[in-house]
């Protein structure tokens, strides 16, 4: 049997392929941007062109990336363009939030006070805010990661909880314009304030994430002598090295040797508290029949408290780490130590 011939595609063709493609809001914005004659052309090119092969969509495909072979995406204006494309998308709050996670440096630059806010210790950021009004609070909590903004709900005077938090879970669009407002009459109060305000830093967390991320001869070195100076300090620095999350690296081999030294009752605990694809990897080093019935013992177990899922997990750790010492579990791809 002869093989069809291929479509033959040109260039309306490949552009009409192109925004059917695409998600029909996209396609909608791009369509927007053409002039009368042009959207005529392609919307009946769209209409008339039928079916379309698979070979056809890889050649409009390849055609649009070979048209952009010698062009690039100038970075000047990145920032403002990003966060032009997430208001439209999510909102100025929202987008906010997000663009001091993936650009701190950039957003801290344009607002210097609530930059700040965030190395304060929450005590005293609730004194700062204690005298605003609870939509004013609401807003400046909102920049603030969830853990700090609960601390720092705390430290206000009891009264206000409710009302600040009924703003929280209200509070609709807020403009940059009121942000800004807010910023300056924080500003102010931070400035009078300077020489009181002590900013915290540093911290067991970060410490630990440090260590994390050096050579490994520093940690094998650091906290045997952090140690000596002060065991309570290397002992919360280890449990904040090593966490329960830290096992999903393993591969089904090792996860499979760690099993085998866990009591039952302590696994279900432990994976009780993760969401469903995290136990997969538990599952997955085990037989399909051990694996359903640890899905169902956990299924029947039932509700349990937090505290108790965060004892069991902390024993799975504490096994975890006795078999790397042993050597019997290697975490990730090994390093140095293993040949």
């Amino acid at each position: 049997m002869t093989a069809p011939a291929p479509q033959l595609l040109g260039g309306t063709d490949k552009a009409a392929i192109m925004v059917m493609l695409l998600a029909e809001e996209d396609a909608s914005r791009i369509l927007s941007q053409l002039t009368p004659d042009e959207l005529r052309q392609l919307a009946g090119t769209m209409c008339g062109i039928g079916e379309i092969e698979p070979q056809a969509i890889a050649d409009a495909i390849a055609g649009f990336s070979r048209s952009t072979e010698n062009s690039g995406i100038s970075g000047h204006g990145r920032l403002d363009n990003v966060r032009k494309l997430l208001t439209e998308a999510v909102g100025e709050v929202k987008t906010d939030n997000l663009m001091r996670q993936v650009a701190p440096a950039a957003e801290e630059e344009n607002l210097p006070a609530l930059g700040l806010l965030r190395w304060l210790d929450p005590k005293i950021i609730g004194e700062i805010l204690a005298d605003e009004h609870p939509q004013a609070i609401a807003v400046l909590l909102l920049q603030l990661d969830s853990e700090v903004a609960a601390q720092a709900l705390a430290a206000l005077p009891e009264d206000m909880h409710t009302p600040v938090l009924h703003r929280v879970a209200r509070l609709g669009p807020v403009s940059r314009q009121a942000i800004g407002i807010l910023e300056a009459t924080l500003n102010a109060k931070i400035e009078k304030l300077h020489g009181t305000i002590p900013l915290t830093m540093g911290g067991i967390k970060q410490a630990a994430e440090i260590i994390n991320s050096s050579h490994r001869s520093v940690e094998q070195h650091v906290l045997p002598t952090i140690g000596k100076i002060d065991e309570q300090l290397a002992k919360d620095l280890e449990n904040e090295m090593f966490k329960f999350e830290h096992l999903f690296v393993l591969d089904l081999k090792m996860t499979g040797v760690l099993l085998r030294e866990i009591e039952s009752d302590t696994l279900v605990l432990a994976l009780k508290g993760l969401e469903e694809d995290q136990r997969e990897q538990f599952f997955g080093a085990m037989s399909s029949r051990a694996a359903d019935g640890l899905r169902d013992e956990i299924e029947m177990r039932g509700r349990v408290k937090k505290s108790e899922v965060e004892t069991a997990q902390k024993e799975v750790v504490a096994i975890a780490k006795r078999l790397i010492a042993q050597g019997d579990i290697i975490m990730g791809e090994g390093d140095e130590d293993y040949v």
